[in-house]
């Protein structure tokens, strides 16, 4: 019972504190940066401060029509994700590689001209460059499009004279739909605990497995389990065959190859396993 107390205690006062940096801030609360961790095991009270818009609000759509997200795999780091609302995302976005039509907001990450563009199509809403222009400074998004919040973590690069170039990449999350969804960019490094704090919880990861050019197999397999996601989506697939970096996980998480070019995802619907669902066209 006791810790039954501390425990809505706790959350009671983290959530307190988000909220009012959010009013102070005027930006909703992310639903998916783990307050949790703290006490793991701990079953936290539902709480929602008074006046504080959460990121991901009630609408006026059906049940079912609320919880499913669609995912398509468009070619080498693109996935296009498209919420409940019909508010569509390209993630990676060079151009080179183009959704079924034209997406209300881009993410893009400098590492290799394949994962962004200086030139996209005027019409697209939001462009979000996963780093910043002025040097020393993080690239910092938090922006709400519809019923999708995005945000991001940023992370090291290495640069093409071998030195690191710092804040170069961003892993940009979607929360939509109840979902926390996470696309790592071209991730150089291991996270560290900070970031991995600032992450929170990722219900479906978007993974290169090129087996080198961004990590090798080892270490992103490090990083995946750690994030403990229930759904993988591959990625920037290069090098290596894909077989390499499924048998890093010894039986772990099951392996599943997509029957659709859209997946159809929502909250009910994740695995019960960690699972790494191949999608079609990688």
């Amino acid at each position: 019972m006791m810790l039954r107390a501390l425990a809505f205690s706790l959350s009671t006062f983290f959530l307190s504190a988000f909220a009012a940096l959010a009013q102070q801030a005027e930006m909703p609360v992310s639903q998916c940066q783990a307050i949790a961790q703290k006490l793991p095991g701990v079953m936290f009270a539902s709480f929602k401060p008074s006046g504080v818009q959460f990121a991901q609000a009630d609408r006026k759509l059906s049940l079912a029509e609320k919880e499913e997200v669609k995912i398509t795999f468009v070619g080498h780091s693109t996935y296009f994700i498209e919420s409940p609302e019909g508010v569509g995302i390209a993630t990676d976005y060079s151009g080179a590689y183009q959704p079924s039509r034209l997406p209300d907001v881009v993410t893009m990450n400098k590492a290799h001209s394949t994962h962004y563009t200086l030139n996209p199509d005027s019409r697209i809403q939001h462009v979000l460059h996963g780093w910043s222009d002025m040097p020393g400074e993080k690239a910092k998004h938090q922006l709400t499009v519809g019923d999708v919040y995005i945000r991001n973590v940023v992370s090291d690069i290495r640069n093409w004279g071998g030195g690191i170039e710092e804040n170069g990449n961003s892993i940009f999350i979607f929360e939509v739909a109840g979902l926390c969804i996470g696309h790592l960019g071209h991730l150089h490094f291991e996270l560290n605990e900070a970031q991995y704090t600032e992450i929170g919880r990722l219900d479906i990861l978007m993974v290169p497995v090129d087996g080198g050019l961004t990590m090798g197999a080892d270490s992103m397999s490090r990083v995946v389990q750690r994030l403990r996601s229930s759904l993988i989506l591959p990625m920037h697939r290069w090098g290596p065959p894909l077989d390499r970096f499924l048998s890093m996980f010894d039986g772990k998480f099951d392996i599943a190859y997509a029957k659709e070019a859209t997946l159809r995802v929502s909250m009910r619907g994740l695995p019960k396993k960690p699972t790494i669902l191949v999608p079609q066209g990688l």
